[in-house]
């Protein structure tokens, strides 16, 4: 009875099985790596993964055992290196075509097939044609996530038999309804749009200001081009039309966002605040690991202390 006795009171080192959903995000989904690696490191086991652009990215990789790589390729980035993944295209149906970039991508992703990742996964995005959510759960990895992440009015949308593809957060930011569940696990989210205020993490590092005035100059470059496309006679909202489109689209997944979050409550959230960075700040990759990281760290904590 005794041995009986302490075999009930020996911990399990049967690992916490995790559903986890990513957010879109731009940039700011660079934070799901920190929450990622922080996860694991406390011990939870991510079972299956959903995304939607950025998140979809990061869940792909992740799924193909490839995310340290691409954590560290995308911690090279500064902004030159960003502005030369810029391939402009100022077409009416995005101003990115977004070859480099995706081309780049590619070399992390591959020709795999979504069923035959290490763990589920679903990639979303939206058909603007047919005005419906399309999900990715089969075929190439790659397509998935380039639909996913055809951001409307940066990058050029994914044209189908029948329809037109673009970034899913236009539908769904945080797609809690499409990832795989099994019995026994917990769902986390990780929204990276989170209306809270900004911490900077500790550990962020900021070598930006050198190559700051470079920057400057190339994004005035860039905006100059907009302008001769999209003119305006007002010279000091010469930027309105871009930055109504911007804020717009932002608005629509914040609400998007709270919706979901109110429908499909997770048992964990992990917020990163939506002020850490623009969703084109590719070149504050370190500093947006340890914003996820710092983020995971305090909600681990508070799921932790809740169940006690």
């Amino acid at each position: 009875m005794k041995l009986l006795a302490w075999r009930e009171r020996k911990p399990s080192n049967k690992k916490q099985k995790v559903a986890l959903v990513l957010s879109g995000g731009g940039a700011r989904g660079i934070a799901h790596i920190g929450a990622i690696e922080e996860l694991e490191k406390q011990g939870f086991e991510i079972s299956s993964i959903s995304g939607t652009s950025m998140g979809a990215v990061i869940g792909g990789v992740y799924a193909l055992g490839k995310m340290e790589e691409y954590k560290k390729w995308l911690c090279t980035l500064d902004k030159l290196k960003v502005f030369s993944l810029v391939d402009f295209s100022f077409s009416s149906q995005g101003l990115v075509k977004g070859d480099k970039l995706f081309s780049i991508t590619k070399q992390f992703i591959g020709d795999a097939n979504i069923e035959d990742l290490r763990i589920p996964f679903a990639a979303v995005a939206a058909d603007i044609i047919n005005k419906k959510e399309v999900v990715f759960t089969s075929g190439s990895a790659f397509n998935a996530v380039r639909a996913s992440v055809a951001i409307p009015t940066i990058f050029t949308p994914v044209k189908t038999e029948t329809g037109l593809l673009v970034d899913g957060g236009v539908i769904n930011n945080v797609p809690v309804n499409h990832v795989k569940r099994i019995p026994g696990d917990m769902l986390v989210v990780v929204n990276v749009n989170a209306d809270i205020p900004l911490e900077k993490p500790v550990n962020a590092k900021n070598g930006a200001e050198v190559k700051q005035s470079i920057y400057q100059k190339k994004i005035k470059a860039f905006f100059s081009q907009l302008h001769n496309i999209l003119p305006m006679n007002n010279t000091e909202e010469k930027l309105g039309y871009f930055n109504v489109l911007n804020k717009t689209l932002s608005l629509m997944t914040y609400y998007n966002t709270q919706m979901l979050l109110e429908k499909y409550k997770p048992d964990m959230l992990i917020n990163v605040s939506r002020q850490s960075c623009s969703g084109y700040d590719f070149y504050k990759a370190e500093e947006m690991v340890e914003s996820g990281r710092c983020a995971a760290v305090k909600s681990i904590e508070a799921y932790k202390n809740k169940k006690k």
